[in-house]
């Protein structure tokens, strides 16, 4: 399986991004898809993650309220919109899967990830 993350760039303190990934099998909708980040000198952290069976999310506390995921099986795409966003945002955002899986919060359960999209929070 192979993902391939975009979307990140540069944005002000309170504004909003929406990353994607898109992927190349052909039986998206059976993987649960997450997103992590990685922030300089911080290990990989849990930001979302969408089931395979349900379409039922979780979100990390720090950016409940503010982020939403969701994904389109028709597309093979996952995405991950961002709102209020805070320079403490600021990361390599990575997106995950793994095969007919339940929600995991950590990242050695997932099996695939994309190659990653710096989101920079800065005035």
């Amino acid at each position: 399986v192979q993902l391939q993350a975009f979307g990140g760039g540069l944005v002000q303190p309170g504004g909003s991004l929406r990353l994607s990934c898109a992927s190349s099998t052909g039986v998206f909708s059976l993987y649960t898809l997450g997103w992590f980040r990685q922030a300089p000198g911080k290990e990989r952290e849990f930001v979302a993650a969408i089931s395979w069976s349900a379409g039922i999310t979780n979100l990390a506390d720090s950016v409940k309220g503010r982020f939403t995921i969701s994904r389109d099986n028709a597309k093979n795409t996952v995405y991950l919109l961002m709102g209020s966003l805070k320079p403490e945002d600021t990361a390599v955002y990575y997106c995950a899967a793994r095969y007919r899986g339940s929600i995991q919060f950590s990242p050695t359960l997932f099996n695939y990830w994309g190659q990653g999209t710096l989101v920079t929070v800065s005035s």
